[in-house]
Formats: structure tokens, sequence, C-alpha cells
């Protein structure tokens, strides 16, 4: 007897063991699924205001993951105008397209174009650049690259009123004339042989921009070695920003260079500033010139002695740094 009641006792208390244990467990298992419910409901809370404070994307074909819609345009990359076309006529004049991590916008009407390009330029004027144009204009540092704001205001500034204006055009209009004379002058030279018309109107476009530029703070010999040096990296670095970039689409590849544009870009634009550098030296020996020939470059100035003048002064809203100004040569 004694011995059943001591199997009781024993069954009672591995009972009330095996309640104590599943109490436990319930209660952590409660706890869990009040937290989850409690980060459910908060994270529709906040998922449903942070949405409501942006506005929706517009509509686009679906896109693979990772990849988006980039295959698309792989497989057609000489009929993007009829693809953007078609998916105008499925998904309406304003068409999402996700390009890597990079979400894109294509405008397909001429109204809304209107809109994006003119009546709110100011608005989407800021965007994406490419890696190697930064790198190709020091860091974004000039006109075109540089986001809408004081400093972009200031080089518009200057250019307008250095560069574009009539008192300047006029002043290089010997220039100008002199290039196509030696243009034509070489052409007749060529009679009965044949000439690349194509290369020598951009030899002819680019020495007048070059003559423009440092036209007198460069003479002879000198001015001839840099214009020629100047065109094969003119058309190596036009190269290099049309060439597709892995690195645009996927900036978190940005630090491994897979394709090289960037270093060689970079290798590019350490021969621009080697020029830029030579010439700023050549500027500023003749700045130091007798008072006769000050009050004679004074006369005829070219847009690099403008700059470098802008670069002495103090004044912050007028003022140009030394990398600004090699930026707008580059322009």
């Amino acid at each position: 007897m004694e011995n059943l009641l001591g199997e009781v006792y024993v069954l009672e208390g591995s009972s009330g063991h095996c309640n104590g244990l599943s109490e436990q467990t319930i209660r952590a298992a409660a706890t869990l699924l009040l937290a989850a419910a409690l980060a459910i409901a908060w994270w529709f809370w906040f998922g449903k205001k942070f949405t409501k404070s942006r506005p929706p994307l517009p509509p686009g074909p679906p896109g693979l993951p990772i990849l988006g819609n980039l295959p698309n345009f792989l497989l057609q990359p000489d009929h993007l105008h009829q693809y953007f076309h078609k998916l105008s006529k499925i998904y309406g004049p304003i068409i999402k397209l996700e390009l890597g991590s990079k979400t894109c916008i294509v405008v397909s009407s001429a109204s809304v174009a209107k809109e994006v390009l003119k009546d709110h330029d100011a608005i989407f004027a800021n965007r994406d650049s490419p890696i190697a144009a930064i790198i190709g204009t020091y860091g974004g540092s000039d006109i075109v690259l540089r986001p809408n704001g004081p400093e972009w205001n200031k080089l518009r500034r200057i250019v307008v009123r250095e560069l574009m204006s009539n008192t300047s055009l006029d002043a290089t209009y010997a220039l100008r004339r002199q290039e196509v004379r030696e243009t034509v002058k070489y052409i007749h030279g060529k009679g009965g042989s044949p000439v690349e018309i194509g290369d020598q109107m951009f030899l002819t476009i680019l020495n007048m921009i070059l003559s423009l530029l440092w036209g007198g703070s460069l003479q002879g010999e000198e001015r001839s070695r840099l214009g020629i040096e100047f065109r094969q990296l003119v058309k190596e670095f036009v190269e290099l920003l049309g060439a597709p970039n892995i690195s645009d689409l996927f900036p978190s590849l940005t630090r491994f260079d897979l394709q090289g544009v960037q270093s060689k870009m970079q290798k590019a634009l350490m021969w621009f500033d080697k020029i830029f550098e030579s010439v700023i030296a050549q500027r500023r020996k003749f700045d130091q010139v007798e008072e006769e020939g000050k009050k004679k470059a004074e006369e005829s100035k070219d847009f690099l002695q403008l700059l470098l003048e802008l670069n002495q002064q103090g004044d912050y809203k007028s003022s140009l740094s030394m990398n600004e100004i090699k930026a707008l040569l580059m322009v």
C-alpha cells in the first residue's frame, strides 16, 4: 500500500513538473507572438505612412531580380526607340525602367517632354552622372555635371559673360577667320589628292576652340604641338564617356572597376592636367612682362587669362578654384 501511494505521489510530481514546463513554453510563445504582432502592425503603419508621403512611381514592365530590365536592352541595342514606343502603347507616355540598381524614367510624349525639359527644368536639372564623366571633370566641377544651385549659376554667369558674349565673339573673329583660311589653303594645296573633309572640319573647329581658350597664351610651335596632343586626348576622352560601364548601373561595383574605364579616364585626366598646367604656366609668364606688354595683352585677352584673373579674386561669388578653371577648359 505504501509502495502504491509512493508511486502515486511520484506521478503527481511528474505531472506537476510537466505542467510547469508547459506553462513556461506557452508564456514564451505568447510573448513571441505578441512581439511579432506588434512588429507587423508597426511595419504596416510605418510603411503605409511612408508610402503616402512619396507619390507612386510610373508604371513599367516587370524586370528580373538584380538585373531589372537590362536583358531587354541587351537583346535589342539598335532598336531601343522601337522598344520604347512599344512600351508607351502599353504603359503610357511615362515609363519606369529598372536598369540594374538604377531606376530610370522614359518620357515618350512631346507634351510631357516639354514639361520636363522646359516648364519644370529646375526640378529635373539634377541627375546621376556617369562615373567616367565625374572623374574626367575633376569631380564634376564643370558647368555640365554640377548640380543646379549657386555654384552652377556662378559658372553659367562666367561662361555667358566672358566666353559666349557678343564682345568676346567679336574679339576672336580674326582668330576664327584665320583658322578657316588655313583650312581652305590646306585643301587647295591638296588639289588632285584625296582629302578627309570630316577630319579637316573637326580640326578647324577644334583649332577655333583652342584659339578662343588660349589663343593669346600660346604662340608658334608650342601652340601647334599642344593642339595635336589635345586632339588625340579629346578622341580618347569622348570614347571613354560613351563606353558602357557596369559601375554606372551597379554603384556598389565602382570600387572594383571591372572594365577598367575609371583607370583609363584617370590616366586621360592626368594628361589633360599636364597640358593645362603647361598652358597656365605659360600664361603666368606672360603676366610678368613689363608694363607695355601688359597693355598689349589687355587688348586681346583669351578665356584662360580671364579665368586666371577670377582665380585671384577674393570674392566668393565670382572667384574660381583651379579645378573649376581646368574643368571649364574641358568643356
